[in-house]
């Protein structure tokens, strides 16, 4: 069947065409740092709750919540593991500016995602292997690659760790100059790195035609699944308005560039998993957007002090 032939299709994605992606994500996190503080990290001690929140939803809840998803569509093998690969990453490179544009705590946001940053050196590999090993048509891919986490733990530490903590140490120092690059490069990585997703997708079109409508649904309903556990989450702990916005967007905006990148690097472009990735770095920047035209134009309502 054609469901069965993509989980043994590998997309056409050159080493230099992935290096070429590897940079373009290391300055996209780059440009986001520029704009990180200390202040940022300290001001998380003063509101643990808010944080763990954010932390769980992104980690735990959305992975478990994942795996239920793939108990319920059983999709293909490659595709199963392309949304617990996708589910594991950190909040996506955008979330910050949709947040803005919503109307929700950008500072909040802004801390979401150095802490989620950090946080994915581990917990990304982590729990790729064990949402991934507890499904049994995904262990089997796991046991055949026979991936080192330890491999992986390096690459996102280049990718993530590395472009932060200088993007941190250069606002520190110099905080007028990387004011004005951090407007400049985040804008201008972002397009490039979108540019060089839709590329791969071109490369790749013969997959992408076949299979583009049985992806398509798949990463649509994960999505909106991705931002009602960060939603209700968050209003179950009573948060506010403000917070519950980000923390929503947060959970819903996952960077699948990461993801993306981890495919090709260790699963050499496996056709389900690098479909689901690409498409869902296209679809989450549609969905982020109309929800933040709709929060945006919606008012908050005036909450009591406690």
């Amino acid at each position: 069947m054609r469901e069965d032939l993509l989980d043994n299709v590998h997309l056409n994605f050159d080493s230099e065409a992935q290096w070429v992606l590897n940079i373009a994500l290391a300055l996209v996190m780059f440009g986001i740092a520029l704009e990180i503080s200390v202040d940022d990290f300290k001001g998380l001690f003063h509101k643990p709750k808010i944080i763990l929140t954010g932390v769980c939803s992104q980690f735990i809840l959305l992975p478990a919540i994942t795996f239920l998803l793939v108990l319920s569509i059983d999709p293909m093998a490659s595709m199963a593991l392309g949304m617990f690969m996708v589910a594991a990453c950190p909040g996506g490179n955008v979330s910050n500016f949709i947040t803005h544009l919503a109307g929700g705590n950008t500072a909040l946001s802004v801390s979401l995602t150095a802490i989620a940053t950090l946080l994915a050196v581990v917990m990304t590999p982590l729990n790729l292997q064990f949402w991934g090993s507890l499904y049994p048509p995904t262990a089997s891919i796991l046991k055949e690659i026979a991936i080192s986490p330890l491999e992986m733990v390096k690459l996102v530490s280049l990718l993530l760790g590395l472009p932060l903590l200088l993007g941190m140490w250069i606002n520190h120092h110099w905080p007028i100059l990387a004011k004005k690059m951090g407007k400049v490069l985040k804008m201008v990585s972002l397009v490039f790195f979108v540019a060089l997703i839709f590329l791969a997708l071109y490369n790749n079109r013969a997959v992408f035609v076949d299979y583009v409508f049985y992806v398509l649904w798949i990463v649509i309903l994960h999505n909106l699944l991705a931002f009602a556990t960060g939603f209700s989450f968050a209003r179950l702990l009573g948060l506010s308005q403000k917070d519950i916005r980000s923390i929503t967007i947060e959970t819903g905006i996952q960077n699948s560039g990461l993801g993306l990148l981890l495919i090709f690097a260790f699963f050499e472009g496996l056709g389900g998993m690098a479909l689901l990735a690409a498409f869902w770095g296209i679809w989450h920047l549609v969905s982020g957007l109309i929800l933040a035209a709709i929060w945006g134009h919606r008012p908050l309502k005036k909450e009591k002090l406690a």
